[in-house]
């Protein structure tokens, strides 16, 4: 039986919209009975419709990886149905980027079609969701931290005001106290550093005891997290022990995969592959070959995002990552488009912070101080 023709059905949940979220998707053969492929996975906190569309574009990868040409999607959510069949307008800005990657799948198909369907008819994507958020240890965590009482939730301190004042904020701000890791031989010689692990040099690690000895002088500081690379760790655990508290690893914070670019200089990626480096440099939704696009580090940041303001609500949390994972908080903090991406310098640790309100509003407060390094 050809794989050719398959049916995609996908689903997507958030106990509390938004809250612990996750997706499923099942690809079956085109008499729906042969179950060719099935995804799922916890995305974090976010919201239903946020896991829907996650959820479409992973079953239409599934279908991708399988060799598909016509695809018929169905699935419960008539605000996605309606939307990817050009009936809906698309309002909200999360929303875009993610309809925006459904769509370049869909146009690498012969034909797709989109159908709406009763949840009782899509129960098996809606299994493999609820599957993906009970399989997270975050979620009751999450649970807990929104469910505590208002008193335990307050920090020891009363430093951080409630709104920077005229923008109307309601509420305490999850600050994030956002801290760039220290120096590592390849930033020394300025090449692509994503996924690779390089340690910090003697001077990548004077800086984190600077930016350590910093931030136990400011005190009010409820946790540390950190991307899982060894140069943020490092950078991390220098800074929890002058604060005296333990680093919690969130693998979201990780940085960009430059892919096949890296470890060359931005010269030499370009003379490797300089039609796709040119077009990487203009559109966030290219990526480098093998690697990833900023559009997809946009997605997993956002949901980083969401899970700090709900596990640390009213809190300040030093957040140790990269270049890009810190533009892109910032990004989200300012509410602008993705010219911050390219024309945003950010030293060798450095700290930037960025303000994230319960209902909703933000504010940059810092941006690339080095002050404590001199």
């Amino acid at each position: 039986m050809s794989n050719e023709h398959v049916i995609v059905e996908a689903d997507g949940g958030s106990r509390g919209n938004p809250g612990p979220a996750g997706y499923g998707a099942v690809v079956f053969a085109d008499d729906h009975a042969r179950v060719l492929a099935e995804r799922r996975e916890f995305i974090g906190v976010a919201t239903n419709n946020v896991a829907e569309y996650r959820g479409l574009i992973a079953g239409l990868e599934a279908a991708t990886e399988l060799g598909a040409r016509v695809v018929e999607v169905r699935m419960d959510s008539k605000l996605v149905v309606e939307q990817m069949s050009g009936r809906w307008k698309i309002k909200h800005a999360s929303m875009i980027p993610l309809a925006d990657r459904a769509r370049r799948l869909v146009a690498a198909f012969d034909r797709v079609s989109f159908t709406w369907i009763p949840r009782a008819e899509n129960s098996h994507a809606d299994r493999l969701a609820n599957e993906a958020m009970d399989d997270a240890s975050v979620v009751d965590e999450v649970r807990g931290a929104l469910s505590a009482p208002t008193e335990e939730r307050k920090p020891a301190q009363a430093a951080v005001p409630s709104s920077p004042g005229w923008t109307g904020a309601v509420g305490r701000p999850t600050r994030l106290l956002l801290l760039r890791h220290g120096q590592t031989a390849l930033s020394v010689e300025r090449r692509y550093s994503g996924r690779g692990n390089p340690p910090l040099t003697e001077l990548g690690r004077e800086q984190a005891a600077r930016a350590a000895k910093m931030l136990a002088t400011r005190g009010d500081i409820a946790a540390v997290v950190s991307s899982p690379l060894d140069r943020a760790r490092e950078t991390a655990e220098a800074a929890g022990a002058a604060l005296g508290a333990p680093v919690r690893v969130l693998d979201g914070l990780i940085e960009t995969d430059f892919g096949e670019w890296d470890g060359l200089t931005f010269a030499e990626a370009a003379q490797r592959d300089p039609e796709l480096h040119a077009r990487w440099l203009g559109d966030t939704a290219v990526a480098p070959p093998g690697g990833e696009s900023f559009d997809r580090v946009r997605e997993r940041i956002e949901s980083v995002r969401r899970d700090l303001v709900a596990l640390y609500p009213g809190q300040n949390v030093v957040t140790v990552s990269h270049v890009t994972p810190i533009k892109t908080l910032l990004q989200l903090a300012l509410g602008v488009g993705p010219s911050l991406l390219y024309r945003l310098h950010l030293d060798l640790a450095s700290l930037s912070i960025a303000e994230f309100y319960p209902d909703g509003g933000s504010s940059v407060r810092l941006v690339n101080d080095t002050s404590y390094l001199n």
